[in-house]
């Protein structure tokens, strides 16, 4: 047993899985989540985890308002949708709850995380593992991978390898004194695979299956690391493969050797998240508002301050956009222009 307090702030598909594996190990684990059904349920009769198909009731200490929260907490994990961090963070900073956080969210967020919280208070954070929220109260872990943590100032500290200790109750986690250039190299994964799986309704490996999916696949991560190296980031390997391992190099016989290099990547990438079914798709399907804008709609931003183009990540956000609007639905058959977009 860990002699840690933590709190889980956000007990989605992330969240709650993380709750629920932790509990048991850490001295302390709560969970503060906005959905009343989804709290009451975690309560009692307690969250009900699909751990990689082996099923089990995890009764966890859960709370809807920061108002019910008593005594402090180590490490306080964030593992919110993007737009609402502004909404649910200034009041457990307000009464001094958490001693550090943790951003763990999709995109990039952790400087508005650090606005909110203190970047002095702060350590960021990816999670390489997926989960779906099933419904309230049933969540499902569906596939194993790391955690990466990291001072945002690239310093090595206690707290962070505290942090791992905690962390590691739940899966091999990292330290890294990169995490920004991680952090890039986990939006390349998100915009790619993730962006794809909402614009077609399907999972990861399903996305490398379909031939204009992949090659839109491979567009999105180009643009994304060319990007990524404008910005001045050293990018760290992600999903087991390197920041460039799938990238579109160059044309003539280059080609075959970008196939051979990009087939042998997506192989090892899809062995560790090819069952990932991506959180903007389960956002779309109970018709929520996704993350894109700070996902995708992140690298059309910084493509833009570096004048560099990145059509197919511009035209991934307005699909989702109209998605959210209802005014279409995720198909594969939006693949083709989107590779179409890429060889323009």
């Amino acid at each position: 047993m860990i002699d840690a307090s933590v709190l889980v702030v956000g007990g989605g598909a992330i969240g709650g899985v993380t709750a629920g594996l932790m509990t048991g190990h850490v001295r302390r684990v709560a969970v503060l989540d906005a959905n009343r059904e989804h709290v009451s349920l975690l309560r009692d009769p307690g969250l009900r985890l699909d751990e990689l198909g082996a099923e089990r009731l995890v009764p966890l200490e859960a709370y809807r308002s920061v108002a019910e929260l008593d005594g402090s907490f180590d490490f306080g994990l964030i593992t919110l949708k993007a737009q609402n961090l502004e909404a649910a963070l200034p009041e457990i900073v307000e009464r001094d709850l958490v001693d550090v956080f943790v951003g763990l969210g999709n995109g990039l967020v952790q400087d508005r995380v650090a606005a909110l919280v203190g970047r002095e208070r702060l350590v960021a954070g990816i999670v390489e593992w997926g989960a779906t929220n099933l419904a309230p109260g049933h969540l499902s872990q569906t596939t194993r991978n790391v955690f990466v943590v990291g001072e945002l100032d690239g310093a090595a500290r206690e707290r962070t390898d505290r942090l791992a200790r905690v962390l590691g109750t739940v899966a091999e986690t990292r330290v890294s004194t990169n995490i920004r250039g991680q952090i890039w190299s986990k939006l390349l994964v998100n915009s790619a695979f993730s962006g794809l799986g909402v614009v077609g309704g399907v999972l990861y490996r399903d996305v490398a299956a379909h031939a204009a999916g992949r090659r839109a696949l491979c567009a999105l991560w180009s643009e994304g690391h060319r990007v990524g190296l404008a910005e001045g980031l050293e990018l760290e390997p992600v999903l087991g493969i390197p920041a460039d391992a799938l990238v579109i190099a160059g044309d003539g016989p280059q080609v075959g050797r970008d196939s051979v290099r990009i087939e042998g990547a997506l192989e090892t990438a899809l062995a560790l998240a090819g069952a990932t079914k991506a959180s903007m798709l389960q956002d779309v399907e109970r018709g929520a508002l996704t993350e894109v804008d700070v996902i995708n709609g992140a690298v059309v931003e910084r493509a833009a301050a570096h004048g560099l183009p990145a059509p197919v990540n511009a035209r991934v956000v307005e699909l989702v956009h109209q998605f959210e609007r209802g005014e279409r639905a995720p198909s594969t058959d939006l693949y083709e222009g989107l590779a179409a977009l890429a060889g323009s």
